[in-house]
């Protein structure tokens, strides 16, 4: 079995970094991928992929990029889990390894 994903779209607005307890940073930011027509369900145009990342080199060229540039992501896929004033609760992210601009 292998863990592996590929997105290719729209770098989201708005990219965030947080020191972890370890020392890590973590820098999240959104890939947005248009749907095809033909699975266009009601208004739903989009998806909106959140990614992490911990490499230093992918962090610089995101933070470099202009909002809606045009990008590839390859990485894994991720669920994470924290507790939150409800219990605990848990999300899909996507952990891109590496990212280029997509042409």
């Amino acid at each position: 079995m292998t863990n592996r994903v590929e997105v290719v779209g729209r770098l989201g607005g708005r990219v965030t970094q947080r020191e972890l307890p370890s020392g890590d940073i973590a820098t999240g930011f959104a890939v947005i991928v248009d749907r095809p027509a033909s699975d266009q369900v009601g208004t739903t145009k989009v998806d909106t992929m959140p990614c992490q990342t911990f490499r230093e080199s992918v962090a610089k060229k995101v933070m470099a990029m202009e909002p809606g540039t045009q990008v590839s992501c390859m990485g894994v896929l991720r669920r994470r889990f924290w507790r939150s004033s409800g219990g605990l609760a848990s999300a899909l992210e996507i952990e891109v390894r590496a990212l280029k601009r997509a042409t």
